[in-house]
């Protein structure tokens, strides 16, 4: 599942720039996704990652990380990616400010996060697993994402589904309002939330696709 969900991500990728690509990855762990670029995109591809324990994990990986900003030149970039990090960010406005100061002009900012709008945030409510407090400073919806971004100059081009994540998502869910694992639950009740995603453009987790202007 990791192994498609991260080729699945360079894919997506590919839709919208396609060769000699610089890319940064935001919040990157222990380095997975800028490992799967270089390796299956041959892209320039390099991190950025605060904690010192995930960038030694990387490290044994052969992937040296950045621990902050500090080094990258200004509109050095053609793609910058956040997978699941900027709800975890303290001051938001500032993060989408240093976004838009590392891309290139026409680059593109991939932002995936959890959507409180969606079903199954509705149908669990405080029990939601993706509200994740504290570790999750922040929630969004479509509209306040294109509203952020907007402010810096960036246009909302595209949002794509991550599946998978309605169907984790509820499990836990699940399990923190019951108290028990039900494996069958979440799973019926992620396919409610990708169907209700569907229909209504409001899926667990969504990738943003967003162009500086």
């Amino acid at each position: 599942m990791k192994s498609y969900n991260l080729k699945h991500k360079i894919a997506l990728i590919k839709q919208y720039k396609k060769e000699n690509i610089h890319l940064l990855d935001i919040g990157a762990g222990t380095g997975d996704f800028v490992l799967s670029s270089k390796k299956y995109a041959h892209w320039e591809a390099m991190g950025i990652e605060p904690s010192e324990k995930a960038r030694a994990k990387a490290e044994e990986k052969g992937l040296l990380l950045q621990a902050d900003f500090s080094e990258l030149l200004p509109h050095s970039f053609d793609v910058i990616t956040m997978w699941h990090v900027l709800e975890h960010v303290p001051d938001v406005a500032q993060e989408i400010q240093i976004i838009s100061n590392l891309l290139k002009e026409n680059g593109i900012a991939v932002i995936a996060v959890p959507n409180y709008r969606s079903w199954d945030a509705q149908h669990y409510k405080e029990h939601w697993a993706a509200y994740d407090v504290p570790r999750h400073l922040w929630h969004f919806s479509k509209k306040s994402i294109e509203q952020l971004f907007a402010k810096e100059g960036f246009q909302l081009l595209a949002t794509h589904p991550m599946l998978f994540d309605a169907f984790y998502v509820s499990m836990l869910s699940e399990q923190y309002k019951t108290g028990k694992k039900s494996f069958l639950k979440g799973f019926l009740n992620g396919l409610r939330s990708n169907y209700y995603g569907w229909r209504k453009g409001e899926y667990s987790s969504q990738i943003y696709i967003l162009s500086k202007k």
